[in-house]
């Protein structure tokens, strides 16, 4: 198709080929804006709970928590609201699991962000095409309709030319609702697979910070220590 031709194609598709077009590029703006926040987050959250795993075993857990606040992943929110409840209750309690699983299901709504204009993109263009070429083929008639009215001859040939120009809407609108379905479900494919992984390293995270070793102790500088001093040895004077 040459440039002239596809010119002509907008032209004749008109506010109906403008909305399709537009839809068109505000799915692939949400695509590209999908991609790029899940980038990598697989691997970096992985690497996160690994290394917290590490301190956790240790029973270091201000190690455990400078980890997680350095980290640049969204799992790093959930471990980070597990580390500030624990820090009130100094025990996993079924408040702190409470509060790791709200921030896990907010965590799961942020992956799912602005998928649903996907969705609709995909569902409502290919009503949009079709009204336009049901506009097209109606525009096309009533110009017969006047052409007859007029004294000319009609014919079928003007019909037929005005259909198929009116059709190129509906084709438009079944090609941009493919490519939105295809992104939404690829996308919504990967963010239940990242929904499953991050579930279960939570569930490790949450294991290891029940069962982790306690911290050894250590007195604090200024304070004796609390351990009993060593008795001074006895000498006995010899007899005289």
């Amino acid at each position: 198709m040459t440039f002239e031709e596809l010119s002509h194609y907008l032209r004749l598709g008109g506010a109906t080929l403008a909305v399709i077009l537009a839809a068109s590029v505000l799915a692939i703006g949400v695509a590209v804006e999908r991609w790029i926040a899940l980038w990598n987050i697989s691997a970096n959250s992985r690497a996160l709970t690994d290394a917290v795993g590490r301190n956790l075993l240790r029973g270091d857990v201000s190690a455990a928590k400078g980890t997680v606040d350095r980290a640049d992943t969204p799992l790093a929110d959930v471990y980070r609201v597990a580390f500030e409840r624990l820090e009130r209750s100094r025990t996993v309690t079924p408040g702190v699991e409470a509060a790791v699983e709200r921030e896990r299901a907010q965590l799961g709504l942020r992956l799912k962000r602005n998928l649903w204009i996907l969705g609709t993109i995909g569902a409502t263009t290919p009503f949009v095409g079709l009204f336009g070429t049901v506009a097209g083929i109606m525009r096309s008639f009533r110009e017969l309709g006047l052409d007859v009215e007029a004294g000319g001859t009609g014919g079928t040939a003007a019909v037929m030319t005005g259909i198929s120009e009116a059709l190129v809407a509906t084709a438009a609108g079944i090609l941009v609702a493919v490519e939105a379905v295809i992104l939404f479900n690829y996308f919504q494919s990967r963010i239940a697979r990242l929904n499953v992984e991050m579930r279960l390293q939570i569930e490790e995270f949450m294991e290891l910070l029940r069962e982790r070793p306690s911290a050894p102790a250590h007195p604090e500088p200024g304070h004796a220590s609390l351990a009993p001093a060593p008795l001074p040895a006895v000498t006995t004077a010899g007899a005289s």
